[in-house]
C-alpha cells in the first residue's frame, strides 16, 4: 500500500515537474517575444518621431509648389494665347501677301 502511494506521489511529483518545466519554457518565449516588440517599438519610434514635423514641412512646400504652379499655369495661358495671336497675325499677312495689295 505504501509503494503504490509512493508511486502515485512520484508520477505526481514527476508530472508536476514537467508541467514548471514547461510553464519556464513558455515564460521564457514570452519573454523573448515581448524583448522583441519592445526592440521593434523602439526602431519604429526612432523612425518616426520626426515623422509629424517632416509632414507639415512638406505640407506647407506643397502648398506653396501649388500657388507656384497656379502662377506658371496663367503665365502659360498668356503665353498661348500671345503664340496664338500671332499665329493668327501671321496667317493674315500671309493672306494679304499672296493677294498683294
Amino acid at each position: 500500500m505504501v509503494q503504490t502511494v509512493v508511486v502515485i506521489n512520484v508520477l505526481i511529483s514527476l508530472t508536476l515537474l514537467y508541467v514548471a518545466w514547461r510553464v519556464w519554457q513558455l515564460r521564457l518565449r514570452w519573454t523573448r517575444i515581448t524583448n522583441w516588440f519592445i526592440l521593434a517599438e523602439r526602431c519604429s519610434h526612432a523612425v518616426l518621431r520626426n515623422a509629424p514635423e517632416a509632414i507639415y514641412i512638406s505640407q506647407h512646400k506643397i502648398q506653396n509648389l501649388r500657388q507656384t504652379n497656379q502662377v506658371l499655369e496663367i503665365q502659360l495661358q498668356q503665353l498661348r494665347q500671345i503664340i496664338s495671336l500671332l499665329v493668327f497675325g501671321q496667317r493674315i499677312w500671309r493672306r494679304y501677301l499672296r493677294k498683294g495689295w
